[in-house]
Order: C-alpha cells, then structure tokens, then sequence
C-alpha cells in the first residue's frame, strides 16, 4: 500500500483562491501529516493577546517587559482556548512532540513557566489553536491547488514579520505570489 510522503516540517502557503479566514494568505506549519489527516499551525495571523495576557490566564507573571509583550498568534479554528508552542530546541518538556530533527512542538505548562522566567527555548512561537485536516483532505486540498508547499525556515518563522511571511514562505519557491492563479488548471 502506498503512504502519502509526509509534509510534516514543511509550510502550507495558501495559494490567492483559498480566501476563507483565517486561512487567506496564510503560512501553516505543518506539526504532524499522515495517513490519519494533518496538524499544523498558522504562523502569520496575529491574535489579540500577548504572552502576558496567556500567562495571566495561568496564574503566572512575566518580571520582563519585552517578553510579556510578546505576541500570541492563531495557529487555527481548532480549540482556540489550548496554547501550542512551536520551537527548535527539543527541550526536556512535559508535553512535547518531535516534529523531526530540527522541530518540536510543546504544549505543557513548564515551557510557558521557563519563558516567563526567560529561560525558555531561544525561538520559540506560542500560538493559539490549530488547523486540521481529516485523513485524505490535506491531500485533496493541495489536489485543488489551495496551497503550496516547502520546507520550513526558521528565518520566516522567527524573523521575518508576520505581514511579510507570506510573500516571503513563497519566496523560499522562487514565487511571486502576486503573479500565482487562484484556481487549478487542468490539461
């Protein structure tokens, strides 16, 4: 039997006709990708909350003016109230997932508590929220050309602000997004 080829690590860069919220001009990395659906989470679509409003919620404090002030993203419609933290370093977390070796993704209480305290991974993305897809959706998706994909880089997910990383996700192609079709093509 043939399994689909992971995408897990790389971006899914919504192509112009994909126009539903919070998907338009979205960047999603995609955490994991198998015969059972897909996961991921949006990189480029800001919330209205910052670390500190997150770890209030938790009952925690941030002494640290400029990582109080960090932001907190959408990572998706799925359990908008549940905190997903993207990072590089694996870390000795509870709750962590090895995406592969350069990525993981962590969802426990410790990691927020060692970033309060300025002690958490050197990157890091805490967003709010996933996207999902059942089995066999992400692969019909990209069949009706709703989205791009590429590996993953950390410059756009760590660097690059989040209303360049569109452009910049479909740069890693060599594509204009501006010159890219919203619809399939058939021959």
């Amino acid at each position: 039997m043939n399994h689909p080829t992971s995408f897990a690590g790389q971006f899914l860069i919504a192509m112009p006709g994909l126009v539903d919220p919070p998907f338009a001009r979205g960047v999603t990395f995609l955490c994991q990708h198998g015969e059972d659906g897909a996961v991921g989470l949006l990189i480029n679509q800001i919330s209205e909350y910052r670390l500190a409003d997150v770890l209030a919620q938790m009952d925690l404090e941030c002494q640290d003016a400029e990582i109080a002030d960090y932001p907190v993203l959408i990572g998706g419609p799925v359990k908008q109230e549940r905190g997903f933290v993207l990072h590089r370093e694996p870390g000795q977390w509870e709750s962590s997932y090895r995406i592969n070796e350069a990525w993981s993704v962590t969802t426990s209480r410790d990691i927020l508590v060692a970033m309060a305290a300025g002690e958490g991974p050197a990157q890091a993305l805490l967003a709010l929220g996933y996207a999902g897809w059942s089995a066999g959706q992400l692969e019909q998706e990209l069949m009706e050309n709703a989205w791009l994909t590429t590996e993953a880089d950390a410059r756009i997910v760590f660097d690059t602000p989040l209303e360049e990383r569109w452009n910049a996700a479909a740069g890693l192609m060599g594509v204009n997004p501006a010159q890219l079709a919203g619809y399939a093509g058939h021959a």
